[in-house]
């Protein structure tokens, strides 16, 4: 983030002037993203259009883009994901039981602020994460999690002979 940017800005002056900010964060900077990753570098540019909306409150489309370096769950090994997203909010400072929780699918949601103050960062986090995938995978199945596979006489750089970690508890089991 450019300095002199403030990343905590009072929404409601914000959606009276209908202000549209852009900026861009380091994913380093993003605690609630670090265990997704594989590595922390990149960024992800957001945008922020506040406009005031028919309820009376303050909101903002949120819109993020990114390419970060996930952590495929089948070979735990790192790859690239295109992700973008972008999401409707209302402003409130504070949420009751059951306030945005409607069934409709063009109902913003409603994000609570801090005296009126909200976290652009922490917006945008919360953006990309609705943006990854539940389970991050690798685009590519087939070779996915496979190790190489060595033919007979190949040299595999250690010897045939298999450890097996078991063979102790089997001669325990033997004995009783």
């Amino acid at each position: 983030m450019a300095a002199g940017l403030p990343d905590r800005v009072d929404c409601a002056h914000l959606a009276d002037d209908a202000v549209v900010l852009e900026r861009v964060y380091p994913l380093g900077e993003m605690p609630r993203l670090q265990d997704l990753l594989a590595d922390a570098g990149g960024s992800v540019r957001a945008r922020f259009e506040f406009a005031n909306v028919d309820s009376g409150r303050a909101g903002a489309t949120v819109a993020v883009e990114a390419c970060p370096q996930l952590i495929c769950q089948r070979c735990l090994q790192g790859f690239a994901y295109e992700a973008a997203g972008s999401s409707e909010i209302e402003f409130s400072g504070s949420v009751r039981f059951g306030e945005g929780s409607g069934a409709a699918d063009s109902q913003p949601e409603i994000y609570a602020t801090d005296d009126g103050l909200v976290s652009l960062r922490e917006l945008a986090e919360e953006e990309l994460l609705l943006a990854l995938p539940l389970v991050a995978v690798c685009s590519t199945p087939q070779t996915c999690g496979r190790a190489p596979v060595y033919e007979a006489g190949e040299d595999a750089g250690e010897s045939n002979d298999r450890t097996r970690p078991f063979t102790v508890l089997q001669d325990m089991l033997k004995k009783t």
